[in-house]
C-alpha cells in the first residue's frame, strides 16, 4: 500500500511533458566606458544618462605610425625668478618631448606697482607723516604681496593701520600719474583719478558693517519695528493730504454755440471767466509729494507725471495743440538734456502755452457770443410772441439801439476788447520762454 492507494488515486503514469527548448541568449558586448561591475548590475538595460565620455567621441584615432611614451622630464616655471627646475610625467610623441612653457604659468597674475625716483618724491611725495624709507618699505611690500594690504599691514614694522597704508599707496601713485602726464586730460580716465581711495569713507564703512553685523536678534526685531511704524505713518500722512485736497469740479458736456466732442472736453466756462489753476497746482503739489516717498527716480518720469497733473483739467484737443505749438516753435517735446532748469522751463512754457490756447478759446467764444447777440437783435426767432400791429409815428421815426448788448451790466465789446489785450500781452512770455529753452538745450 503506498501513498496513491491512500489518496485513490490510479496506478498508471502521468504523461510525460516535454521540456520547451529555450532560445539561446545572444550574448551582447560590453559598450566602452562602462566598467563591468555596472554593466553587471544593471543587466544590459539602457541608462538613463549617457555613460560614454564625451570627450572620447571628439578624440582623433590614433595612428597607426604614432607611438607615445610617458617620461619623467624637467621643466621651468616663468613664473618663478628662481631658476628652479622640478620634474613630472610628460606624454612624449614619437620620441619628440612638447616644447613650450609651463601649462599653468598663465594663471600667476602680478600688479604693476609704481615706480618713482629720488627726485619725484622730493617734488610731489613728501608727507610729514611719512618718511621716504617707509614709503619705500610700503612699495616693497605691496609689490611683493600683490596689494593684499591685510598682510601688508602685518608686515609693516610701524604700526599703521590698513587704511593709513592704502591712502599712502593711492595717494602717492595719483600724483606720480599727474605729474608724469602731459596735460590734466590724458589721465581723466585713469582709474587712480577716476576713482580715489578716501580713508574716511571705508573707515565709516567698516564701522557701519561692524554695527550691522553685531546686532542682536533683540535689536534687529526692534528696527523691523520701526520701519513698520513709520510706513505707517507715511500712509497715514498721505491718506489725511489726499482727503484735504479740494475735488475737480465735473466739467459739462455742452458747449457753447453748438460746440463738438473734443472741445466739449476743453474747459471753458459759459460765464467768460478763465479756467482756474487751483486744481493743477495741487495736482502737481501731490504729484512732487509722491516723488518724494520715491527717494530715488529719473527726473524725466518726473517730467511727465508733472506735465500730465499740469494738464489735467484740459482736453485731449487742447494737449495735442500744446504738443504742435512746441513743434512749431521748435521745442522737442521731451528735453533731450533733462537737466533740472531745463525741465523747469519746459514745464513753465506748457503751462503758458496752455494758458494762451486757453485765452484763444475765450476770445472765440466773446467774438461768436457778440456776434449771435447782433443776429438776434434785428431778426425774430421762432418763440418770439407777435408784435403790436399798430405802430406810432414817433416809434418808427426812433433811432434803433438794441439793449441785448448789455448784460450784467458789462458791455460785450468792451470784454472782447480786455480779452484780446490780455491775450496779446500773455503771447510774449511764452515766446520768451520757448527762445530761453531752446538757448538752455
Amino acid at each position: 500500500m503506498d501513498a496513491k492507494d491512500i489518496l485513490g488515486l490510479p496506478k498508471n503514469a502521468l504523461p510525460i511533458q516535454e521540456k520547451k527548448s529555450k532560445p539561446p541568449k545572444e550574448s551582447q558586448r560590453k559598450p566602452d566606458g562602462i566598467s563591468r561591475e555596472v554593466y553587471a548590475l544593471t543587466g544590459g538595460i539602457a541608462p538613463l544618462m549617457p555613460t560614454i565620455d564625451v570627450n572620447q567621441l571628439k578624440r582623433k584615432a590614433q595612428s597607426e605610425n604614432e607611438k607615445i611614451t610617458w617620461q619623467w622630464l624637467s621643466f621651468t616655471n616663468s613664473a618663478r625668478k628662481d631658476n628652479l627646475q622640478l620634474y613630472h610625467w610628460v606624454r612624449v610623441v614619437n620620441g619628440v618631448p612638447p616644447t613650450g612653457d609651463y601649462s599653468f604659468a598663465k594663471y600667476n597674475k602680478s600688479v604693476d606697482v609704481i615706480k618713482y625716483t629720488d627726485e619725484e618724491y622730493e617734488k610731489h611725495l613728501t608727507h610729514k607723516a611719512w618718511t621716504k624709507e617707509e614709503t619705500d618699505q610700503l612699495f616693497d611690500l605691496c609689490e611683493r604681496f600683490d596689494l593684499r594690504f591685510v598682510i601688508i599691514a602685518d608686515r609693516f614694522p610701524s604700526s599703521k593701520t590698513v587704511e593709513e597704508l592704502k591712502d599712502r599707496y593711492y595717494s602717492v601713485s595719483r600724483a606720480i600719474v599727474n605729474a608724469r602726464a602731459s596735460s590734466p586730460g590724458d589721465v581723466v580716465g585713469h582709474p587712480l583719478i577716476k576713482e580715489p581711495y578716501i580713508a574716511s569713507q571705508e573707515t565709516d564703512r567698516k564701522r557701519a558693517l561692524s554695527l550691522l553685523l553685531s546686532q542682536t536678534k533683540q535689536q534687529e526685531r526692534k528696527d523691523v519695528e520701526v520701519l513698520a511704524h513709520a510706513k505707517r505713518i507715511t500712509e497715514a500722512r498721505k491718506s489725511i493730504k489726499a482727503s484735504e485736497e479740494p475735488k475737480v469740479p465735473a466739467i459739462s458736456d455742452s458747449g457753447p454755440l453748438g460746440a463738438d466732442k473734443d472741445n466739449a472736453a476743453d474747459p471753458i466756462t459759459p460765464s467768460g471767466q478763465f479756467p482756474s489753476t487751483t486744481n493743477p497746482a495741487s495736482e502737481i503739489a501731490s504729484v512732487m509729494a509722491s516723488l518724494r516717498t520715491l527717494r530715488v527716480y529719473l527726473r524725466t518720469y518726473a517730467l511727465d507725471q508733472m506735465v500730465q497733473a499740469a494738464s489735467s483739467s484740459a482736453g485731449l484737443r487742447t494737449i495735442k495743440r500744446v504738443e504742435q505749438t512746441l513743434q512749431d516753435l521748435g521745442v522737442n517735446l521731451k528735453p533731450k538734456v533733462p537737466t533740472k532748469a531745463v525741465c523747469a522751463e519746459h514745464l513753465e512754457l506748457r503751462k503758458e502755452i496752455l494758458t494762451l490756447l486757453n485765452l484763444q478759446k475765450q476770445l472765440q467764444y466773446k467774438e461768436a457770443e457778440g456776434s449771435s447777440f447782433r443776429d438776434g437783435s434785428y431778426s425774430e426767432t421762432p418763440g418770439t410772441p407777435p408784435k403790436q400791429q399798430a405802430l406810432r409815428a414817433a416809434d418808427l421815426d426812433r433811432t434803433f439801439t438794441p439793449d441785448s448788448l448789455n448784460i450784467g451790466g458789462n458791455n460785450i465789446f468792451s470784454n472782447l476788447l480786455d480779452v484780446t489785450f490780455f491775450l496779446a500781452l500773455k503771447h510774449l512770455p511764452v515766446i520768451s520762454n520757448a527762445q530761453k529753452l531752446l538757448t538752455i538745450l
